[in-house]
């Protein structure tokens, strides 16, 4: 918000009011710089949302934060349009030209707008594709890929903004401002998204040691390299994943740790979506890994110490087994309700009923189809209401910290019914499955 500020009070600064009230092709032009500059200033903060920089990752996740990219980036791409159709109404009108011939005029005669124009395309090709109804018929690797030229679309929108931006060069202040925003958003990715994933992978060579089935369609792999007790890691968080098995290799998937990190071994379970995570089961000892992260913040830095209560479902259960593993519960103040479609979709039985043996974790089952989008329950338990069943199964949870992992909407319902139940929202901790 505060460099949202700062734009609007350099547009001032620099006529945008005395403009505005002119009238004519000046009150146009002046609304088209403003939701221009508003546009590029809300597509650096996207940028900023997802470069990966630690402190603001630990401090808000990475969930939260992808959904503060979404709004930002389809706000700045609304005021991009706005811009675009503002700015052309307003050099007509002062040039009495018909707006089409104008629009043509400005692409193909302006200093940079025809690279303008370009990253104009490639910004649409990024919001396209990210509505929801496309994500839905898009892989998930095709769909990283095409979000890649988001970065291109910004780059080329800088050079009409040096050549012919009135508000970029109208004073040495809004010029340094500008400056300083592009570099900070440039240096951060290339800083978190280049620069410490290579120093890292550099450092720690990880490795596939073995690769274990643990279910229909789930695979574990175990993971050696150097220094890895040196390696940022935490149970509850997970990395993105690239394994050097041939073709395919340059698409990322993040996996969270399912075991406690300790040294010398990483664990990660993952489970066959059909989005390239079916090779997984394929990797051979001696495999590569490179990675990028960690990140989440489903993290025992949350724990405020008490009860624990965990809702995991389907894969969900992976970073909450690394977690029980790891908090400093009491013997028999942990509880984990795993929800799955089957038994046979049930993973880690023995690891979980080891923890039940050794440190009291109560394990509650919760089979069979799910009650509905709304409904953290399975079908047969749906006429008990979602808050009411929490408090049957897990007697303890007004007063616990609460874990959830899974889908979104059941994540959501999960997180409501723990709420319900008189739970902080402070002590409701989540991270969510979606992209």
């Amino acid at each position: 918000m505060a460099s949202l500020l700062v734009v609007a009070t350099l547009w001032v600064a620099n006529g945008g009011v005395q403009q505005l009230l002119a009238g004519g092709g000046d009150a146009w032009s002046a609304a088209g710089r403003l939701t221009g500059l508003v546009s590029s200033d809300l597509l650096l903060l996207q940028v900023l949302l997802m470069a990966r920089v630690p402190l603001v990752e630990r401090a808000f996740g990475q969930d939260r934060l992808a959904r503060w990219h979404r709004w930002t980036g389809f706000t700045s791409f609304n005021l991009m349009v706005a811009h675009i159709v503002l700015i052309t109404i307003g050099y007509a009108v002062a040039s009495d030209a018909n707006v089409f011939a104008e629009l043509w005029e400005l692409t193909v005669e302006y200093p940079g707008m025809l690279l303008a124009a370009a990253g104009t395309v490639a910004l649409v090709m990024v919001v396209v594709t990210s509505m929801r109804a496309a994500r839905r018929r898009l892989r998930y690797e095709s769909w990283h890929l095409l979000h890649l030229y988001a970065y291109l679309g910004v780059g080329l929108a800088l050079p009409h903004q040096l050549w012919t931006g009135a508000d970029f060069l109208a004073s040495p202040l809004s010029t340094a401002y500008w400056w300083t925003l592009y570099a900070v958003s440039a240096g951060a990715v290339l800083v978190y998204r280049v620069g410490l994933p290579v120093w890292r992978n550099a450092r720690h060579r990880l490795t596939v040691s073995h690769v274990v089935p643990e279910g229909p369609g789930l695979t574990s792999v175990y993971l050696t390299g150097r220094h890895l007790h040196e390696l940022p890691v935490r149970a509850g968080q997970f990395l993105q994943w690239r394994f050097l098995d041939g073709p395919g290799w340059t698409r990322a998937h993040p996996y969270s740790l399912s075991a406690t990190p300790h040294t010398g071994v990483l664990r990660i379970t993952v489970k066959d979506l059909g989005d390239g995570s079916s090779r997984v089961a394929s990797l051979t000892p001696g495999t590569r890994a490179l990675v990028e992260g960690p990140y989440g913040r489903l993290t025992g830095e949350s724990y405020t110490g008490g009860p624990v209560v965990m809702m995991a479902c389907g894969i969900g259960v992976t970073p909450l087994l690394a977690l029980l593993g790891e908090l400093p519960y009491r013997a028999g103040g942990a509880t984990l309700l795993y929800r799955a479609r089957s038994e046979a979709e049930i993973a880690f039985r023995d690891e979980l009923d080891w923890l039940a043996r050794q440190r009291g974790v109560r394990v509650v089952y919760l089979l069979g189809p799910r009650a509905g989008d709304a409904s953290w329950l399975p079908r047969h338990a749906a006429g008990i209401g979602d808050a009411e069943a929490l408090r049957r199964v897990a007697p303890s949870i007004a007063a616990a910290d609460v874990y959830v992992c899974g889908p979104d909407s059941w994540t959501e319902a999960a997180r409501a019914a723990a709420r319900a139940t008189g739970v902080p929202a402070a002590r409701v901790h989540t991270e969510q499955f979606a992209w």
